[in-house]
């Protein structure tokens, strides 16, 4: 209970005391004359509060209100809230033990980033992974990459830092370092720090020149040679798998933007799944090809079941409209026909169907000519019956603008609710219809010409016998007949002269 827009100089007593039960034959007295307070009471059944109004009415003692009044607020205000409990609950539907009904939100096959929702488990053949070790290590994420590209290198210059010190352990060049008549293997190698430090100078070709190679040590010699031969591989290895990694098209595809719902309307008086697709960079997609899939589990005759079961959505390959010249945002339609699988779905089945539309955009990268893919999906709760989008081209002084802050609109029009099947049929008895009653009116003109003919006789006839005028077929007589034939048989004789020819 609430008091909206008190107007009360002090707070009535009445409200603080307890409710105390009325005693039989004790009457109720309330307030309500408008002349004892500065406020009226308005009790809203519905609401189950009360509402107090200013009056223009000069200020009078307050209104003593007994207790019995709050206790009439009380229950008002409870049967107020049952009333409300007992709608929200017929507007959803009751489980098994009483809970609410709420309907299960498909898991996507596709996200709306176009990434793929699938994992792979209990792999045993893990050892294929190493037979293509580039799209390996391109595969792999960032930090992963960074990771094996340090270690590559750091391995390496290691590796080649120990043989280095164990070349000069083994020849005893650690032993004559104040011999300045020893020749060492490697000038100024005198621990493991400075081999490593000459493992590093070799394989990046730096050369600093205080630590050299002599010629007194053909092992050394060797292993110089292997080492700028590894180190050239290495480099290669690396540095083309950061560079492909790094120019990845599909960082191209979050340019390519779908909108967040498909919607289903009339285009050409058929009914039409369609979906817009735009690209957000001035540089072009070079030859672009739009598919859709349809992805729903199904069971087949034998009682097989086929789980994400995909099927081809005709998107215009048959007439090439499926090639698309992506300079401005797009609709793209799929026209609802007998081999669509939308065929006979209707308003009210598609709000209890469950499947999902993937859309693919492929094409070329026109500043670098790799092939780049866009992907996106639709569940059923994201295509809207009889919406259209909105457009978002308009003509300015020398271009065309697009305004992209319309891209995802839509707004509703007049759709007929029923599946593509049901409005073909329809459309099908009206042109039959048609057609038999233009057929007939044809067969029965000469009947009607050859009546008039006769017409005169009976007239005469009729004068002389007294007997009353005599009706033609189709209710058609006296002078209106007459005029109506005259445009009929023109008619008539113009259809049929242009029929013998």
């Amino acid at each position: 209970m609430a008091l909206e827009n008190s107007v009360f100089t002090s707070r009535p007593e009445s409200l603080a005391v307890p409710v105390e039960e009325k005693r039989e034959g004790e009457e109720v007295e309330v307030a309500t004359e408008a002349t004892t307070s500065a406020g009226v009471f308005n009790l809203s059944e519905e609401l189950g509060h009360v509402v107090t109004t200013e009056t223009a009415l000069p200020p009078a003692p307050e209104a003593k209100v007994k207790r019995s009044f709050q206790s009439k607020l009380a229950e008002r205000e409870a049967t107020a809230n049952q009333h409300r409990k007992k709608i929200q609950g017929t507007e959803k539907e009751r489980g098994r033990f009483g809970w609410g009904w709420k309907r299960r939100k498909r898991q996507r096959y596709v996200e709306k980033n176009g990434r793929c929702n699938v994992q792979h488990g209990n792999m045993r053949e893990t050892y294929r992974y190493l037979t293509d070790i580039f799209t390996t290590l391109v595969d792999l994420n960032w930090r992963c990459s960074l990771f094996v590209f340090v270690m590559a290198y750091a391995v390496t210059w290691l590796f080649f830092g120990a043989i280095w010190y164990l070349i000069a352990y083994c020849r005893g060049d650690l032993e004559h370092l104040e011999d300045n008549t020893w020749t060492p293997c490697v000038n100024n190698v005198n621990g493991f720090i400075s081999a490593f430090l000459f493992s590093i100078e070799t394989e990046t070709t730096i050369g600093y020149g205080h630590r050299v190679i002599t010629d007194q040590c053909p092992v050394g010699t060797m292993l110089l040679l292997l080492q700028a031969i590894l180190g050239s591989m290495v480099n290669a290895f690396m540095v083309g798998c950061m560079f492909v990694k790094i120019s990845q098209p599909n960082k191209r595809a979050e340019t390519l933007v779908f909108s967040k719902h498909a919607v289903i309307s009339l285009r050409d008086d058929k009914l039409c799944l369609m979906f817009r697709v735009g690209d957000l960079r001035s540089s072009h997609i070079v030859g672009a090809n739009m598919r859709a899939k349809l992805i729903k589990s199904k069971q087949t005759q034998e009682g097989e079941f086929i789980p994400l079961d995909q099927t081809d959505i005709s998107v215009g390959f048959e007439t090439g409209d499926d090639r698309l010249f992506l300079v401005s945002p797009l609709v793209i339609s799929h026209e609802i026909d007998t081999h669509s699988p939308f065929w006979d779905m209707s308003q009210a089945q598609l709000e209890k169907e469950d499947f999902e539309i993937v859309v693919i955009l492929e094409g070329m990268v026109e500043a670098t000519g790799m092939t780049c893919q866009a992907r996106s999906s639709y569940l059923a709760e994201e295509v809207l019956w009889g919406h259209r989008f909105s457009p978002m081209m308009s003509l300015a002084e020398g271009f065309f603008d697009v305004d992209y802050g319309a891209f995802h609109h839509t707004f509703e029009v007049d759709t007929p609710s029923c599946s593509a099947q049901e409005l073909s049929l329809a459309t099908a008895r009206l042109e039959a219809h048609l057609y038999w009653s233009i057929s007939s009116r044809l067969d029965e003109e000469p009947t009607l010409a050859n009546q008039a003919a006769k017409q005169p006789d009976s007239g005469s006839v009729n004068g002389k016998g007294g007997v009353g005028p005599t009706f033609i077929v189709g209710e058609i007589t006296g002078i209106q007949e007459q005029s109506g034939l005259g445009e009929l048989n023109g008619s008539v004789a113009t259809d049929q002269s242009e029929s013998e020819a």
